[in-house]
């Protein structure tokens, strides 16, 4: 669930989840972003769009996987992000490209292809005063680009990103941390799913997590980007794409350890 006002998110999470739980609950609050197409009334947040041609530095080689070139469906333009992501951007990475190997590329080039494996997803971070626009080679899909804006919100994780270690819960009512949560914030699960969101935490509304975790701690989630008919991407039946980083590759400003996953029903 995401809240536009970060004073109501933890009210709610003490009054649904008692004193103690309700403020370790809100503690896992991140701040991101609702994308939203731009507009005059809401501009868009530097350079992000989705779709388009990709922003690299000159030189840089376009993604591929077993020699196909994959297709950039998002940029995100971090210094127009970074005021209100404070301290949860400890690095300036510029702009950051997202790449996948699209479903969609003619059979012939896709059939001998993994999705799972680790080249058939890119994020290529470029200095904002170099880029160029570059446009994808064949058979990459290319789609219509479209300029977003930026709404900041708190978000909070969903229940399925929980381990029973983030919350206490009272094991004779409970089978988990998710248990307590799922319970008593059954409208916190589904409030951003179908919507595109960057940072802050993904919305998953199956029963997975996104979120792996380390030594670090949780893995910072980068970009959520379900289908979208008017762009001309889909991921399966209600699908969704996430993007999310290693929490320590991330405060690295180590790129090239990037994940992707994506789920439909």
């Amino acid at each position: 669930m995401d809240f536009d006002d970060p004073a109501v998110m933890r009210r709610l999470c003490v009054e649904r989840l008692g004193p103690e739980a309700g403020r370790q609950f809100a503690a896992m609050a991140r701040r991101g972003f609702r994308l939203v197409p731009a507009s005059p009334e809401a501009p868009a947040a530097g350079r992000s769009r989705l779709g388009g041609p990709a922003l690299l530095e000159p030189g840089t080689p376009w993604p591929v996987s077993a020699g196909v070139p994959l297709s950039l469906h998002a940029v995100l333009d971090t210094d127009a992000l970074a005021e209100w992501l404070g301290d949860q951007l400890p690095t300036r990475p510029g702009l950051l490209n997202f790449f996948y190997l699209d479903p969609d590329v003619p059979y012939e080039e896709y059939r001998e292809l993994d999705p799972y494996h680790p080249d058939a997803w890119r994020v290529v971070p470029a200095d904002p005063a170099r880029a160029v626009a570059t446009t994808a080679p064949e058979p990459a899909l290319r789609y219509p680009q479209r300029p977003v804006h930026a709404v900041e919100v708190t978000m909070l994780p969903d229940g399925w990103d929980l381990e029973n270690d983030d919350l206490p819960y009272d094991k004779d009512r409970h089978w988990g941390a998710p248990s307590l949560v799922l319970d008593e914030m059954p409208d916190l699960n589904g409030n951003t799913a179908g919507h595109h969101c960057a940072f802050g935490w993904p919305d998953t509304s199956y029963t997975v997590s996104v979120t792996s975790r380390d030594d670090d701690g949780p893995a910072v989630h980068l970009l959520q980007l379900p289908e979208d008919a008017e762009l001309g991407w889909g991921w399966g039946d209600a699908g969704t794409m996430y993007f999310t980083i290693p929490a320590g590759a991330f405060a690295a400003g180590d790129f090239s350890r990037a994940e992707a996953h994506g789920y439909c029903c």
